[in-house]
């Protein structure tokens, strides 16, 4: 799948992915007014105001970018109707000639992941015929529970042509309160099977750095480990999550994941800049795709451009956030 992605990327000479994370403060008033008329106050229409909402301003991008995000838990907090609207905006945008980056955020004890992993990227079987429940491209995975979590995610990931992006170090403010803590290398062996805990100290033998790590460069090796039997060409299907907020690591992390894209949120609304991103790239501007949720999406509600859109020109606002994000990352990177 990672080839399929770098080769959108390259098309489209745009190493941007759109978070379609819609709240519906975010919905312009004549759509959600338009649901409401159909179906009352309800799930039902506010279902069906964030899928048209999203299909506005796909249609208004989809020639400029290679892939869109869908963040799950903004559909799943209006329950089965907004499940459909994530379900519609994913066949949607497959429609469109998008990658779908399922931001699922899951990670759980081995059975649960199994079920995670199949019915976000995979398939079940129901008698005699098969179906792809959510069928996303990739899916954005939590390794807290450590390979428990991630294995099953890995293999589905690899039997259907799918792809992983595995947060590593995020964006948001407190994520150091764990993720920055200071780990000597017997304190990560430390009650890991045999079998784990020897591959550690391979790896980590060989390395001239001190071996007290954060835990995100733990992690970060373990985005290698599992990435190896994933390896197409340069990059592998197994990628990371590294906040555009902390470029410094990006730096770090380029280095110590030579084999994995990164998915970079934090651009726009959390404070990332173009300047900011070159870090997470690699000198031919791959490695790395950016994204805006927000800054584009409520790119109407943006004082830099609600003067200029006005609230039926909703999807135009975000087509320019788009061709502004490209030009800021170009500046930078350049592709």
């Amino acid at each position: 799948m990672i080839e399929k992605l770098i080769a959108k990327i390259e098309e489209k000479k745009a190493p941007i992915v759109v978070g379609l994370d819609p709240a519906l403060s975010m919905v312009p008033p004549h759509i959600l007014d338009e649901a409401v008329s159909r179906h009352g106050e309800s799930l039902e229409a506010a279902g069906e105001a964030l899928f048209e909402f999203n299909k506005s301003i796909v249609d208004a991008t989809c020639d400029l970018i290679p892939a869109v995000k869908p963040q799950s838990a903004m559909y799943e907090r209006y329950g089965l109707p907004g499940l459909m609207a994530y379900k519609k905006t994913i066949d949607y945008c497959h429609e469109k000639g998008l990658i779908v980056i399922a931001d699922i955020k899951r990670g759980d004890i081995g059975s649960t992941s199994q079920a995670y992993a199949d019915g976000h990227l995979g398939t079940v079987h129901i008698g005699s015929k098969e179906f792809a429940p959510f069928d996303a491209d990739f899916a954005t995975v939590n390794p807290y529970l450590g390979s428990d979590g991630v294995k099953p995610f890995v293999e589905v990931a690899k039997a259907h042509d799918k792809g992983l992006f595995v947060l590593t170090k995020t964006s948001n403010p407190s994520s150091g309160e764990f993720q920055d803590r200071m780990l000597a290398e017997d304190d990560k062996l430390a009650g890991m099977p045999v079998s784990g805990a020897s591959v550690y100290a391979g790896r980590l033998s060989n390395e001239a750095e001190d071996v007290r790590k954060p835990l995100y460069e733990y992690v970060a090796q373990m985005v290698n480990i599992w990435g190896q039997e994933s390896l197409h060409g340069d990059y592998s299907d197994i990628g990371a999550v590294v906040g555009a907020t902390y470029p410094e690591v990006g730096l770090r992390l380029r280095k110590v994941m030579k084999k994995a894209y990164i998915l970079v949120p934090g651009y726009g609304a959390q404070g990332g800049k173009g300047k900011d991103l070159k870090a997470f790239f690699n000198s031919d501007g791959l490695g790395a795709i950016v994204n805006s949720s927000r800054g584009i999406i409520a790119a109407w509600q943006n004082e830099k451009y609600r003067d200029t859109y006005g609230e039926k020109d909703f999807a135009e606002a975000s087509r320019r956030a788009v061709l502004d994000m490209k030009a800021d990352i170009a500046s930078s990177v350049g592709l």
